[in-house]
């Protein structure tokens, strides 16, 4: 899924401008003649000083030379000119025939076919500093060692290549330096090098005696001002996805072995041919007991024709083996060597039922001594149904005096992985990477390929086999499928390293080698393209030093005068030090197709929170570890270990200013991120951070950019997984002052200081932009899919599955700092526990019970962590349009498709709003509020008791327009408000509003809130400010038109002001304050302008006699003190209109201030035993509550069913149900086929049948038999319409189920299955292929466990099928967008 790389215009290979000076017409990039350039007028540069030990006088390689002779030359005379002329005439025409005839034609777009080039051929010499200058211009044809190589001032080198790709050039030497006009070819986009080219970059950091290059170091490849760099490589496809699941050990029955000693007898094992499954393992004695003999006879005669039996003997056997027993292993396993076995003689035989002598493998070995000078080792290789090779071992030998013996069974060299792309450039003996599709990262797995002539061009066969599973389907809806990446390339730059880690290179951390080579790029260069290069062994964990880094330099698209823009394209960077593409102050980079494999610190960087405009396109970052360099690289060990750079004896806080590495660190939100895969960080995929002000060099040098102000740029198709805190996260910034005693933290530590709120031109006072998250594959995160902070935020087209949470949104902040935003999820599917049910190993910690199907798995943080989907921690957020799948609890946890913020001390708003939701029937807990225990605690934090959402139209509840919250909240609450206990919630009709209190002069208070109606159920708050503060602020959620008292459990604060948070016009409640009876008050009203922080229609209010009088001047700003009581009476009223998400009104934050005094001040201000009964209230429902819908909602979830990260295929939902006759019996009557939603039940014993058109996913045809008989038979031969998939299912038992088998394989089966004493069928095929699709599959029944509900997607529309694809690549549209014309 890669596009092509090379402009077709470009060539690279044209000799770079000379000098440092450009004139005012150039242009960086610009096409120059293939000639050398004219010598300038000014002398070049003095060379560099050489480092180290003085290198030899290095042999002069200018074209000045040339010119001495052609003046000594012309001293001669005309006719020796002349005559010197024709002859080279003559001879340039001989060589160019020549050439021709050859074959090597001179190619124009070629760099090592100018005819300018002179040959180079420089040798081993480890010490010489060579430089290259103006007039040389060299074409390397041979491998050579250097000290240093330095091109400047016009210079070139050129490696040399040839159409065969055999010329395989190495350069070793400590670093390349290009600069001032040099340049340095390695093919071009047009004329890709074919040969093996290698640059191998020398030297350790503690050389002494060789000096550092300032601004680069040691061991590098350096790009000046006025330098080119153009390395292209053969076009590999970068990565691609597997299209099917390769199980642990290469087979879905996970392999087997086995060894013993002293295992006497004949060992025996059974496998199945169709799954390689062992189906049955005994011993027999057949050395002491005949009657074992006996058994071994009928076992092998009841065996099936084609069961593969495998046998080998243990210390001795044949003692008591009967004639009888040898003449059936001769007879059905086709033995030759059984019937004169001896004494301890190893023998070990595998074979085929029936199968005859051609199916034997088998092997003695003689005893002698108690030894057999070896193994007898018998061995077979053998294909299940769906094409998966395997080998059946068995062996048996003494050694040492021991009899051993054993068996396997595995797919070792014999594994194919299948593939979304054509991968004929893939090539045996390449290096290829499988990622993670579980919890931990460290499930990727390298492969070396081996050849395969019988793969298609979508298929390589690996050496050894799998540990760990990996997904090639779409599991749930959601795309799961593994990333596989090519590490290989024919042009390999790498750092050659030491055995260990060795001197200051961060040894207490790393145990190897860390300082490895890195490339370095300044601006002003002239041009610079980077495609299909292996990085190996690069980066430093240094500042500056890594493995592409792009340091300064400004613009390099068109927009900063480059007429071909810059870009780095299928890179391979892996097992690196130091991150894999850093873009430094650098705007306009195009990133694409770039593999970052097992890297430490952040992988795809951006460095001081102003780089912007830089593109990222189809890159996979896998494997990313932490490092040291930064304090957010840095895991706890580190983050708590390197303190030189916090404030004296500061200890740094890990999870708070470390703990932060990511795959995709991106410092500004104006960058374009474009089907990218972040596969497996030990923090999160990719991390948008916000930098207060510029950072590091950038600092001070160029106009702030207001990063968290500044819109997202394109968010289009990325997928996280696999990563140990979050796929996506979006939040937090950087501290950008240094250490100091006001603040001892690390200078760009985790801080968080910023919130993500884009507005037009990163301008506040203009209107908000929203940001848009489309189409998000989010699974297998541990902790969570996503955490977004900010707004206006939009995800839509997503999908998260297996997350600990799938998705959690936080607000800009709270009242008063935010001023309200939207969030909102449309479109999406969330799922709990997938059918991924993982592997138990590679770093996962936990193994449990879950999923739909109750089987074990992987677990998220831990086998108590409460799932949920959709967490609320704050809000605003509306949550719409989108479908929950397999949300189940366990007896160890509660697993919830919509939860909470586990102990929240924070606000939430009543406008969390959830409508056209579906809930699937597996979703056995749609809702949880929480429960005293393990991860809630005591489950009473403010936030915790204050939780609630809206139920707009009731498809959560059934209610509509109802509000849902804590059980125990009888702030929310009416009498005819639902219980529903399984939740722990409680789901009200009314209108529901919150109040904003701030108190001041009162620390360490906490607040009790008294409905009216409900006295004796006060909702306690703590407030969510440390206690001890001076200030507190509490958020209760009230309903509407109802009255409150306020109660303290110290002295009343002196200051009260009271916000109306989400109140419509309108809105109102009464409360009544508690003081002591000598009280006096000063309350007044106004509205705050928050964003110019004024205050308008301040209004003082006036007090009155009664409460009675109070209730009958509702409109107006007056208040009653009941001294007797204590209690300060007055309205909160909404008199201003309100839009859209804001919190306050469209004037301002409408409040009211009660300025209390008092002398009194140290009473306890409760006054709830004397408020009550004297104000208690009769319960009552202001709105009334709706009854229950019993219809089915319209229009619910997501409208898609699939959510891919291939987004323009289509693909099929398939769900097959077959029933057996012992299911039936158990009381199940279902079995259908579903396609796209749409249900097609049979109700008839017998086989039923439905095929679909693999172009459009139409349903063609529907049939259904009683059993296998001739007009089934015709069915299959020519009743399927060609270009079909073929859906089959059965109910009952049906006569002839073993005779279908034959049928199938035409269909995409690789053999006849045995069905003898299945019971029932599924079956996904297709008709018209010339090779079976991937996808096709068979799954059989027997026993007591049913198959049940087996669902697949399939791809539709596919070349592959012969159909005409027309779907649009918005990917593509989106790149071309983001990269200009």
């Amino acid at each position: 899924m890669q596009i092509s790389d090379g402009p077709s215009y470009f060539p690279v290979f044209v000799a770079p401008p000379n000098g440092n000076h450009r004139s005012p017409g150039f242009v960086p990039g610009r096409l120059v003649p293939v000639h050398s350039p004219p010598p300038t007028k000014a002398p070049p540069p003095p060379p560099l000083k050489p480092i180290g030990p003085p290198p030899e006088r290095r042999a002069t390689f200018s074209l000045s030379e040339n010119g001495h002779r052609l003046e000594r030359g012309q001293r001669q005379r005309n006719t020796l000119i002349c005559f010197g002329v024709s002859l080279g005439a003559f001879f340039l025409s001989i060589i160019l025939i020549l050439s021709l005839t050859s074959g090597d034609v001179l190619d124009g777009n070629c760099p090592d076919h100018s005819t300018s080039l002179s040959s180079w051929n420089p040798g081993h010499n480890p010490e010489k500093a060579m430089v290259v200058r103006r007039g040389d211009l060299f074409r390397l044809d041979s491998s050579a060692t250097l000290y240093s190589l330095t091109i400047q001032s016009g210079g070139r080198v050129v490696f040399a290549d040839n159409a065969e790709g055999s010329k395989n050039i190495t350069l070793r030497t400590r670093h390349v330096l290009i600069e001032d006009g040099g340049s340095l070819h390695i093919g071009a986009p047009k004329c890709r090098y074919r040969s093996q080219a290698t640059i191998a970059l020398l030297g350790r950091s503690d050389e002494k005696a060789v000096a550092e290059v300032p601004e680069l170091g040691r061991k590098f490849i350096g790009v000046r001002g006025g330098a080119t760099l153009e390395i292209h490589g053969t076009e590999r496809l970068s990565w691609t996805l597997l299209t099917r699941s390769v199980s642990s050990s290469g087979l879905a029955t996970g392999g087997y072995a086995f060894q013993r000693n002293f295992s006497r007898g004949i060992n025996l094992r059974v496998v199945d041919q169709d799954t390689a499954g062992v189906l049955f393992s005994e011993r027999y004695d057949t050395h002491e007991s005949r009657n074992d003999s006996r058994r071994l006879t009928q076992l092998l005669r009841s065996l099936p024709a084609r069961r593969i039996v495998t046998l080998a003997v243990g210390d001795s056997a044949v003692k008591s083996l009967l004639d009888e027993t040898k003449r059936t292993i001769q007879s059905l396993l086709g033995s030759t060597y059984v019937h004169d076995l001896k004494y301890r003689q190893a023998w070990a035989l595998v074979s085929v039922i029936g199968g005859g002598n051609g199916s034997c493998s088998e092997a003695v070995r003689e005893h002698e001594n108690h030894d057999t000078g070896g193994k007898a080792l018998a061995r077979q290789n053998f294909t299940t149904v769906d094409g998966v090779g395997f080998s059946v071992t068995a062996y048996s030998e003494w050694k040492n005096g021991f009899p051993i013996s054993g068996f396997q069974v595995d797919a070792v060299d014999q594994v194919v992985l299948n593939l979304q792309d054509d991968v004929r450039t893939w090539q045996p003996g390449n290096q290829v990477v499988v990622a993670s599709t579980d919890y931990s990262m460290h499930q990727a797995e390298e492969f070396t390929l081996l050849p395969c002539p019988r793969c298609t061009n979508r298929q390589v066969r690996v050496q050894g086999r799998p540990q760990f599973g990996h997904v090639g389907e779409i599991v749930d809806g959601v795309d799961m499928r593994a990333e596989v990446a090519m590490l290989s390339r024919n042009i390999l730059i790498y750092g050659e390293m030491e055995n260990a880690c060795y001197g200051n290179n961060w040894c207490q951390f790393f145990g190897h080698d860390t300082y490895g080579g890195h490339i370095k790029i300044f601006g002003n260069f002239t041009s610079v393209h980077l495609s299909h290069v292996e990085l190996r062994n690069m980066g430093q964990q240094e500042k500056g030093r890594y493995p592409v880094h792009f340091h300064r330099c400004g613009d390099v698209d068109r927009r900063g005068g480059y007429r071909e823009p810059t870009y780095v394209d299928g890179l391979s960077i892996h097992h690196s030090f130091s991150r894999c593409i850093t873009i430094h102050a650098t705007n306009g980079l195009l990133v694409k197709d770039t593999v970052g494999y097992d890297t430490l610190g952040h992988c795809f960087f951006l460095e001081d929170g102003i780089e912007q405009r830089n593109t990222f396109f189809h890159n996979l970052g896998l494997v990313t570890r932490p490092g040291t360099l930064l304090p957010t690289d840095r895991n706890e060990t580190m983050c708590t270990s390197i303190r030189d750079k916090v404030y004296k004896n500061y200890n740094p806080s890990p999870s708070m200013e470390c703990k932060a590495v990511s795959t995709f660190w991106i410092a500004n939100p104006n960058n374009n991120l474009i089907s990218n895969a972040a596969a497996g960080s030990q923090d999160a995929g990719i991390w948008y951070v916000f930098h207060s002000s510029s950072t590091g060099d950038s600092h001070g040098l160029v106009p702030e950019t207001r990063a968290e102000l500044t819109p997202l740029g394109i968010f289009y198709n990325n997928r996280v997984h696999s990563n140990f805190k979050a796929g996506l996260f979006i939040d937090k910034g950087v501290k950008t002052t240094n250490a100091s005693a006001a603040d001892p933290r690390e200078y760009l530590c985790l801080d968080n200081n910023a919130r993500f709120r884009p507005h037009e031109n990163a301008d506040p006072n203009r209107p908000r932009v929203a940001a848009l998250i489309d189409t998000l594959i989010a699974f297998k995160n541990n902790d969570l899919g996503a955490w977004i902070r900010g707004g206006d935020i939009t995800i839509q087209n997503s999908g998260f599955a297996d997350n600990g949470v799938g998705l959690s949104f936080a607000s800009d902040g709270s009242y008063p700092k935010d001023e309200g935003s939207s969030q909102e999820v449309t479109q999406s599917l969330f799922v709990g526990e997938s059918r991924n049910r993982g592997s138990n190993g590679g770093q996962n910690k936990y193994w449990g019970q879950g999923g739909a199907d109750g089987k074990l798995r992987t677990l998220p943080r831990n086998r108590t962590f409460p799932i949920r989907g959709f967490q609320i921690y704050d809000g605003p957020v509306r949550l719409t349009q989108s479908t929950f799948r397999n949300y189940i609890p366990t007896m160890e946890r509660f697993t919830s498709a919509v939860g909470f913020n586990l102990k929240n001390t924070w606000q939430l708003t009543p406008r969390n709003n959830l409508s056209k939701l579906s809930f699937q029937p597996t979703v056995d807990l749609r809702v949880f509020f929480g429960h005293p225990g393990q991860w809630f605690e005591e489950n009473d934090l403010d936030g915790d008791k204050n939780s609630i959402f809206h139920d707009v139209d009731g498809s959560v509840t059934g209610y509509r327009d109802v509000y849902v919250g804590r059980a125990d909240n009888y702030l929310i609450r009416h009498p005819d408000c639902v219980n529903i206990t399984k939740w722990n919630g409680l789901v009200c009709s009314g209108t529901y509003s919150q109040v904003y209190i701030q108190t001041q002069g009162a620390p360490s208070l906490s607040l009790s809130i008294s409905r009216d109606e409900y006295p004796e159920a006060p909702l306690v708050l703590r407030g969510i400010n440390s206690q001890g503060a001076l200030s507190q602020q509490y958020q209760p959620i009230l309903m509407m038109s109802k009255s409150y008292t306020l109660h303290w459990n110290g002295p009343a604060p002196r200051e009260i002001v009271l916000s109306l948070i989400n109140f419509n016009q309108g809105d109102w409640v009464l409360v009544g304050l508690c003081y002591p009876p000598d009280t006096t008050f000063q309350v007044m009203a106004d509205i705050n302008d928050r964003q110019s922080n004024t205050f308008d229609d301040i209004t003082d209010y006036g007090p009155l006699s009664s409460l009675a009088e109070l209730e009958k001047k509702p409109l107006e700003r007056k208040y009653f003190f009941d001294r007797s009581v204590g209690l300060l009476w007055l309205y909160l009223r909404a008199r201003q209109r309100r839009d859209g998400h804001s919190y306050c009104s469209v004037k301002g934050c409408e409040r009211v201030k009660v300025m209390a005094t008092t002398s009194s001040s140290k009473l306890t201000c409760n006054c709830t035993a004397k408020a009550y009964p004297k104000y208690t209230k009769a319960p009552s429902a202001v709105v009334p509550m709706p009854t229950l819908s019993t219809q089915p909602c319209r229009d619910c979830g997501a409208s898609q069913l699939v959510f891919s990260s291939d987004p323009w295929n289509a693909y099929l939902q398939t769900q097959i149900k077959s029933l057996s006759s012992k299911e039936q019996h158990s009381g199940d009557t279902q079995s259908f086929i579903t396609v796209n939603s749409e249900t097609f039940s049979f109700t008839q014993p017998g086989f039923f049948l439905v095929s679909v058109d693999a172009c459009s996913g139409k349903v063609t045809k529907k049939s259904s038999f009683s059993k296998m008989d001739s007009k089934m038979e015709q069915y299959f031969r020519t009743g399927i319409p060609k270009r079909s998939i073929v859906l089959l299912g059965t109910r009952g038992q049906p006569d002839g189920l073993a005779g279908v088998a034959p049928y199938l394989v035409p269909l995409g089966m690789a053999k006849a299955a045995d069905l003898q004493s299945k019971e029932s069928l599924v079956f996904w095929g297709f008709q018209g292929g010339s090779s079976p699709p991937p996808w096709a599959s068979i799954l059989a029944g027997q026993g007591e466990e049913g198959l049940g509900l087996q669902e697949r997607y399939l791809p539709l529309g596919l070349e592959a099928y012969g159909c005409t694809q027309t779907s649009t690549r918005r990917d593509m549209e989106l790149l071309r967008t983001a990269t200009g014309p």
